[in-house]
Order: C-alpha cells, then structure tokens, then sequence
C-alpha cells in the first residue's frame, strides 16, 4: 500500500502578476503617476510655446517648434502605454484606468496638433506630366 504525500503548501510567486495588488498602493501609484503625467505633458506644452515665442514670427523656426512638440508627444504616449502594460501585468486595475485615460487624452492632443498641422501645411499640387493634356471644351483632344 503507497501512502500519497501531502500536498505542499502553494509557494507566494515573486512575479508582479501572481498576485493583485492592494487597493490602497494602487489608487496612490495611480493618483501620483496621474499627476505626475500631467506635470510632464504640460512641461511639453509649455516648452512648445516658448520655442514658438523665441521663433519670433519665423515660419520655419515655428514649425521645426510644432514638430518637436509632436515627436515629443509622440514619444510620451509611448511611455505612457508601456506604463499602463506594466500596470496591467501588475493586475493594478485603478493605475491601469488611469493611465487609459490619460494615454487617451494624449492620443487625442496628438491627433489634433498633427491635424492642425497637416492643414497648415498643405501637399502642394502635382505638376502636370509631359503626357497631360487639359481637356478644354470643343477642343477635341480629350481622352
């Protein structure tokens, strides 16, 4: 007769996903990476429009500014998705809603700047090719 071995008791994983984390550190990681993402994007706000007002009505220097501030925003909202995955991974689940938010509002901010500056900045218009002909009224060459 074979006696089974008694079960050992499950061993505490150190990974960050074995366990969720508490209530009370997640809503502070959440509240102080939330305020603290704001205080960056404001800092690449608030540098986007210095570098405009030193440009001192030089359009080039303004939109070298405008592409900066968009790369710059660019690379945050990637910071910012790499912080909510980790949140995720550390099953935090109020950490991870607010950087959702936030990576939402950012995503919103970028496409906005990126529009406003697409329609300042128009493709210019194709130059006719050799084998362009204007099809003119009553002058028969339209095709």
């Amino acid at each position: 007769m074979t006696q089974a071995l008694p079960e050992r008791p499950p061993l505490r994983s150190r990974r960050p996903w074995s366990s969720r984390t508490s209530t009370a550190s997640d809503v502070a990681a959440a509240i102080f990476l939330f305020i603290g993402e704001a205080v960056v994007l404001a800092w690449i706000i608030f540098s986007y429009g210095m570098e405009s007002w030193a440009a001192q009505g030089d359009p080039d220097e303004i939109d070298t500014a405008a592409l900066a501030g968009i790369a710059r925003m660019e690379m945050f909202l990637y910071v910012v998705l790499a912080l909510t995955v980790l949140a995720a991974l550390s099953r935090a689940p109020w950490t991870l809603v607010s950087h959702l938010l936030f990576a939402l509002l950012l995503g919103a901010l970028l496409t906005g700047s990126q529009q406003d500056y697409d329609r300042a900045h128009p493709d210019p218009t194709p130059t006719p090719t050799v084998h362009y002909t204007p099809c003119l009224s009553g002058s028969g060459k339209c095709h």
